[in-house]
């Protein structure tokens, strides 16, 4: 059965509510069948999953990888909550360098669907929380890249003051000085 699409205001971004059968067993959801995902636009062959656990408070991202080993992603969380960001860096976009910001839930069962030109983060609202995502292409070191979290110039409200951060994140570069390689 088909995931409900919910639109957001960047061109190919799609925010995914699949259809969950409860009982009192618990409850079932299909969160990937390549034929109905195909069937709504997205026909990417996803290569690769990961998966992440972090503690409340942790922020990973903005992170994306350069073609030619950009990547389209399906994202979604398996416990606890995130705070998701994603940035539009698509050359040309008339949404270029503005931001949606959405909440991931093991419990509202949102997933997002992230096309290659957009960089992507979150943060963690509780503690224990298992993110969980398909690539469409595979991790390769050379290609990664990302944006600062804290970039004025994106203005992103993340809802934590003190967010526990890697030391890579804190060197990524502001927007301003950004050679987006996507073009829309």
């Amino acid at each position: 059965m088909a995931p409900e699409i919910i639109p957001t205001p960047l061109q190919g971004l799609l925010l995914l509510k699949p259809v969950v059968f409860s009982d009192n067993r618990g409850y079932f959801a299909e969160t990937y069948n390549h034929t109905v995902f195909s069937e709504i636009g997205i026909t990417e062959s996803f290569v690769q999953d990961n998966q992440s656990m972090s503690h409340k408070g942790a922020l990973r991202g903005l992170h994306f990888q350069n073609p030619p080993h950009a990547q389209s992603k399906l994202v979604r969380v398996v416990a606890g909550s995130v705070l998701d960001v994603v940035v539009d860096i698509r050359q040309g976009s008339l949404t270029y360098g503005q931001n949606f910001v959405t909440e991931l839930s093991d419990k509202n069962f949102h997933q997002l669907y992230i096309p290659e030109g957009f960089a992507h983060g979150f943060v963690t609202l509780e503690d224990h929380t298992i993110f969980a995502y398909k690539c469409s292409s595979y991790y390769n070191k050379a290609s990664e890249d990302g944006l600062m979290w804290n970039d004025p110039d994106l203005n992103i409200d993340w809802q934590v003051t003190t967010p526990i951060i890697s030391g890579k994140d804190q060197e990524l570069k502001y927007l301003r000085d950004f050679n987006s390689p996507f073009i829309n």
